[in-house]
């Protein structure tokens, strides 16, 4: 009896309505990562169908394989590209998102093999120190404008590091050195915000929002109550039930011991499914709206739950992940985040796709 992980089609696109009407310039769909574990193929052309125009992929062979499905829209690989890569951005119409001047070079050749302008988005760091051009490569290319020779840029882009954390000064700090950079390159257009940064004021505003993690139903304001719609809900049938005396242990290492006589119930969920070992004895699931807790250890393929006093039977359905705790519910009691418990989720679940 496989676990069922249902996703709401209709959720993500409401949930892309909202931000989209909050936000003054454009709003991008994120789909990287086979849209946050949800199912890129499903995900993108409902985004379409309710008027996303522009979309961002991590890599090059993301963007190629979701072309087809997605016509005449930007599609945008936010890693950046490698010299063997380029022919396939060309032909594809990729918009490839560079952030060194390295690759600058690489796809000027293309351009100049193409006999074409091709479009670029540029990627400068504000204080992330992962992608992006420095300050040092920036002074280069004002400098030098033939390094730009034969590419047209359709936006300048940041990330920020913190956006979840409205108070957080380093978020000012990259708004004022963004600010800086642009003058650098005025009248072109820009990207700044992820979906918590759309709720940090006017001055994260931007020609294109880049909201990913709130499209799925992750909390874009941490510490306030969502405001996106939830998505997923992750279902599993009890497999069997044991009667576990008081002193018993359950699971490998018997890291539980049972305190008294308890009823302990085994559903066919595991780490191999990216239900996280990290949650051994410290998640819960929900039994008709009871919270349940996850007893010893999680393994590969099951994991046990306490339901003593429950009037559960083997068959019955417990829910790991739904409305009232989702991702980042799951995601505090594991120590991580809610970006890694949806791009977890595995591909043994049956999938049920609602809201088509």
């Amino acid at each position: 009896m496989t676990a069922l992980l249902e996703i709401d089609l209709a959720a993500v696109a409401w949930n892309w309505r909202k931000l989209a009407a909050m936000h003054g310039g454009a709003t991008a769909g994120v789909i990287k990562a086979d849209a946050y574990g949800l199912g890129a193929a499903q995900v993108a052309p409902k985004l379409l169908a309710v008027g996303c125009r522009h979309f961002f992929l991590a890599h090059l062979a993301e963007a190629v394989a979701l072309r087809p499905l997605l016509p005449g829209v930007m599609l945008a690989a936010l890693n950046g590209l490698r010299p063997e890569e380029t022919g396939d951005c060309y032909a594809q119409g990729i918009v490839p998102v560079l952030g060194s001047l390295h690759e600058l070079g690489w796809w000027r050749a293309e351009a100049a093999l193409r006999g074409a302008v091709l479009p670029v988005i540029l990627q400068v760091d504000t204080g992330m120190a992962r992608l992006g051009l420095s300050a040092q490569e920036l002074a280069v290319l004002r400098e030098d404008q033939t390094l730009l020779q034969g590419l047209r840029v359709e936006y300048v882009l940041t990330h920020l590091t913190s956006a979840e954390a409205p108070r957080a000064p380093v978020n000012q700090r990259q708004a004022q050195a963004f600010a800086g950079i642009m003058r650098q390159f005025p009248g072109v257009k820009t990207s700044i915000a992820n979906t918590s940064g759309m709720f940090l004021g006017a001055d994260f505003a931007s020609s294109l929002a880049r909201p990913g993690a709130g499209l799925y139903g992750l909390n874009p304001t941490p510490g306030a109550a969502n405001p996106m719609r939830p998505v997923v809900r992750l279902s599993a049938p009890i497999l069997q039930i044991h009667e576990v005396e008081a002193g018993g242990t359950v699971g490998y290492g018997g890291t539980w011991v049972a305190r008294r006589s308890s009823r302990i119930a085994t559903v066919g969920v595991g780490y191999a499914d990216g239900y996280l070992r990290a949650l051994s004895n410290a998640g819960t699931a929900r039994f008709d709206d009871t919270p349940v807790l996850l007893v010893g250890r999680v393994s590969m393929d099951l994991t046990t739950f306490d339901v003593t006093g429950l009037p559960v039977s083997p068959g019955d359905m417990l829910c790991l992940l739904g409305p009232g705790h989702g991702p980042d519910e799951l995601a505090r009691e594991a120590g991580t985040t809610g970006y890694e418990i949806l791009t977890s989720l595995g591909r043994r679940y049956r999938r049920r796709y609602i809201g088509i």
